[in-house]
C-alpha cells in the first residue's frame, strides 16, 4: 500500500490545516502552492471583502513585469522573471486574456542614456530574452509619436486580466480542495495549544499554520498575531488619466520612462488596457484610507496611523520636492499632462479623461526609507508577507512557490 509522507516542516502536521488571511493574487496563489504541495492538509483562505481580489490585485495598470528593474540577484528579480512565465502559461491555461505588447524604457535625454545602459544590464543579467537598445530613430519605427534619444526594447511584457486571473484561481482552488471563504474579516488571532484559534466576521476557525497575505492590512495582522514589525504600511494612491479614444493611437506598446534614483517612485508612463484603450499614469500621494480611491475617502483611524508614524514625516523630509509636485499634479491636469509630454509630446490636457485609481501598501521603515524588495517574517506558526510591492501582481504565483519554500515544506513524496 502507499501512503504519502508531510515533510520536516513542525509547523504542519499530518493531515494539519493553514489558514492564508488576504484573498488576494498573492494569497490566492499562495493557496495554490500550498495545497499542491502538501495535500493532506486543509487549507482556508479569508478575505474581508464579498469578492475576492478587491483591491490592489485588480487596481493596478495590468502590466506583465519581465524584471528589467530589479538589482540581479534580488528577491524580486528573481520572482518576476519565474513570475511572467508562471503567469503568461496560467493565463494560457485558463483562457485569461493577456497580450505580450512589449515595452519601450525611453532615454529623453542624453543624461538619462547611462542609467537606461544599466536597466539593459540588469534585464540582460535577470534573464530576459530578446533584449534590444534602440536608436531614437529606432526608437520612433515602433512608436512613431514618443520623444527619446535611445530606449531599451523589452519585448516579453504585456498586459493581463487580473480579475480574471483571480477568478480563475478561485475556480482552480475549488477544484483543489480549498475553501475560500468570503466576507471573513479577521478580527482576533490566539495561540492555542501550539495552533491558530481565528476569530471572523464568519465564526471562528482554527488552523496549525497562518499565512498572513492581508496586503494594505498585512502590519496589522502581524501585530495581531503577536509579531512586532518595525515597519508601517503607508498607503500611497496611485491616479491614473485615460487617453480619449480618439487618441488612443499615440501610444502602439506600453511606454515607460527612465526611473530617477533620487525619487523613490517609478513616475508616470503609458500603459495599453486588456479591454482597450491606453491608460495614463500613475502619480503618487498619500491616501488618507488604506483603501481610499478618492480624494474625499477618509479613515481617521487610517489617517492616525500614518501621521503619527516617524518614519512618513522623515520620507516629507528626504522628498519635499517630489511629495509637493505630487500633490500639485493630483490637483492639476495641466502639470499631469506635462509630465506626460516628456514621453509623448503630441498629449494635450484636452485628450486626457478622469481613469481608475489605486492603492499601493508600500512598506516604510521608521527611518523613513522604502522598503523594496518582497519581505516576509516568520513568527511562532506563522509567516507574514510585509511588503509585496509590483511586481507582486506578475510574480503572485511565484511567490506563492517562495513562501511554500520559506515555510520549509517540501513536496509530498511516496513511502
Amino acid at each position: 500500500m502507499t501512503s504519502i509522507r508531510p515533510s520536516d516542516d513542525a509547523s504542519l502536521p499530518a493531515r494539519g490545516s493553514a489558514v492564508i488571511v488576504g484573498a488576494g493574487l498573492v494569497g490566492l496563489a499562495t493557496a495554490l502552492k500550498l495545497a499542491r504541495a502538501r495535500p493532506d492538509v486543509r487549507v482556508t483562505v479569508l478575505e474581508k471583502e464579498a469578492r475576492v481580489a478587491e483591491h490592489q490585485s485588480t487596481h493596478n495598470s495590468g502590466v506583465l513585469h519581465a524584471g528589467l528593474y530589479y538589482a540581479p540577484g534580488s528577491r524580486k528579480a528573481r520572482l518576476a522573471t519565474d513570475g511572467i512565465r508562471q503567469m503568461t502559461a496560467f493565463c494560457r491555461e485558463q483562457g485569461v486574456r493577456h497580450e505580450i505588447c512589449g515595452k519601450v524604457v525611453v532615454a529623453v535625454d542624453d543624461t538619462e542614456v547611462p542609467r537606461l545602459r544599466t536597466l539593459l544590464e540588469r534585464g540582460t543579467a535577470n534573464g530576459l530574452q530578446g533584449l534590444r537598445w534602440l536608436s531614437g530613430a529606432e526608437l520612433r519605427e515602433i512608436e512613431p509619436h514618443a520623444a527619446g534619444v535611445a530606449a531599451v526594447h523589452v519585448p516579453e511584457e504585456g498586459i493581463a486580466d487580473y480579475r480574471g486571473v483571480a477568478d480563475a484561481l478561485v475556480r482552480v482552488l475549488a477544484a483543489e480542495g480549498v475553501d475560500v471563504r468570503t466576507g471573513a474579516g479577521v478580527r482576533s488571532l490566539a495561540r492555542r495549544d501550539g495552533g491558530w484559534r481565528i476569530g471572523t466576521d464568519a465564526g471562528e476557525h482554527t488552523a496549525d499554520l497562518l499565512v498572513n497575505c492581508a496586503g494594505l492590512h498585512c502590519d496589522r495582522i502581524a501585530r495581531m498575531a503577536g509579531a512586532a514589525p518595525a515597519l508601517r504600511i503607508v498607503p500611497f494612491r496611485g491616479e491614473y488619466f485615460e487617453l480619449r479614444p480618439e487618441r488612443a493611437s499615440l501610444v502602439r506598446h506600453l511606454v515607460y520612462p527612465v526611473p530617477d534614483p533620487s525619487f523613490p517612485f517609478l513616475g508616470v508612463h503609458f500603459t495599453r488596457m486588456i479591454g482597450g484603450g491606453v491608460e495614463c499614469g500613475p502619480n503618487a500621494v498619500l491616501a488618507f484610507k488604506r483603501e481610499g480611491y478618492r480624494k474625499r475617502d477618509v479613515s481617521p483611524t487610517d489617517l492616525a496611523d500614518a501621521l503619527t508614524f516617524r518614519g512618513l514625516w522623515r520620507f516629507m523630509a528626504r522628498y519635499p520636492g517630489m511629495t509637493m509636485s505630487e500633490l500639485k499634479r493630483s490637483f492639476s491636469r495641466r502639470l499631469f499632462a506635462a509630465s506626460l509630454q516628456r514621453l509623448v509630446p503630441e498629449v494635450r490636457e484636452a485628450d486626457l479623461m478622469p481613469g481608475g485609481a489605486g492603492v499601493r501598501a508600500q512598506a516604510m521603515a521608521p527611518d523613513g526609507s522604502l522598503v523594496q524588495d518582497f519581505a516576509f517574517v516568520r513568527s511562532e506558526g506563522a509567516l507574514h508577507v510585509l511588503n509585496a510591492p509590483s511586481p507582486a501582481a506578475t510574480a503572485s504565483l511565484a511567490i506563492g512557490d517562495e513562501i511554500v519554500r520559506e515555510l520549509g515544506i517540501s513536496a509530498y513524496a511516496a513511502r
